[in-house]
């Protein structure tokens, strides 16, 4: 027998979720196979994520993720932000600022008005180890490392934001084959846990655009923690300043990083779409 699932479809810079609210409904099991049936777009809500509110230990919350596919992920920014603003939105809380648990730490995001979340997203993890990533050795960082992909030699940067990401600057980012370079970087033995893989073009010292291949989901509007990671790979190869604004397809993030010792700061937008019901 069948019963209806409430659900809340939420976006940031058009990166989208469904969020399930295990507070105040029963889940399944079986999250993986729901997430995969949520997130199609033909026959689903239509998603390039699920996140899920649970009760936390170490914090306010925790949030779970999954992504299209059904893999669990450690952490997403523009998730992080919808999440927030989810939490705000339907009662369960007033603060301007929580700490959400997520499988890569706490995270603390912090209203900043006018539907925009601000979130000190940590410092950057640069050891290649802890990335993980085998272009380097030692604390790091892994920068403009030279990697084959389909006959092609690429230089890559990798960092990691709570998950792994690959940073690859070209020519023009509209015309780059996203499509096909993207999942070949994705499941490279040189990333033994998967990576998220963005392709930037440096407009000037303040202003970046990017598109982001996401494991376990595709090319996505948005990628939060790849805009960061981003700006920690252009701000160490001398690219760009300390303060600069990345342009995704589905909106901008301002993204600052003050030195090499200082946390992370991203500050972007979070709107909820719609609300429904699914049958599980």
């Amino acid at each position: 027998m069948t019963r209806r699932l409430p659900f809340t479809k939420m976006h940031g810079a058009g990166n989208d979720f469904v969020v399930l609210d295990g507070l105040r409904h029963e889940l399944p099991a079986d999250l993986e196979a729901l997430s995969r049936r949520l997130c199609d777009r033909h026959f689903g809500v239509g998603a390039d994520q699920v996140l899920v509110v649970r009760a936390a230990t170490a914090a306010d919350f925790r949030m779970d993720i999954y992504n299209a596919d059904g893999s669990q992920v450690e952490m997403c920014a523009n998730g992080i932000r919808a999440f927030f603003k989810y939490l705000r939105d339907h009662g369960h809380t007033d603060a301007e600022e929580v700490g959400v648990e997520t499988l890569s730490g706490v995270v603390r995001p912090r209203f900043a008005g006018d539907n925009r979340v601000r979130v000190d997203m940590g410092q950057p993890v640069l050891a290649p180890a802890k990335i993980p990533t085998r272009l380097g050795e030692g604390e790091g960082p892994v920068l403009d490392v030279p990697l084959e992909i389909s006959g092609r030699r690429f230089s890559v940067s990798s960092v990691s934001m709570g998950n792994p990401h690959a940073v690859l600057e070209v020519d023009d980012v509209d015309a780059f084959p996203v499509e096909s370079i993207g999942p070949e970087i994705e499941h490279h033995p040189a990333f033994p846990n998967r990576v998220n893989v963005e392709f930037i073009q440096v407009l000037d010292r303040a202003r970046v655009r990017q598109r982001t291949w996401e494991r376990g989901t595709g090319e996505t509007l948005a990628c939060g923690s790849g805009a960061c990671a981003v700006a920690v790979a252009s701000m160490l190869r001398g690219r760009v300043d300390r303060s600069v604004a990345i342009s995704l397809r589905g909106g901008e993030l301002g993204i600052e990083w003050a030195d090499d010792d200082a946390h992370v700061f991203m500050t972007g937008p979070a709107e909820q779409v719609f609300t429904g019901e699914f049958p599980v």
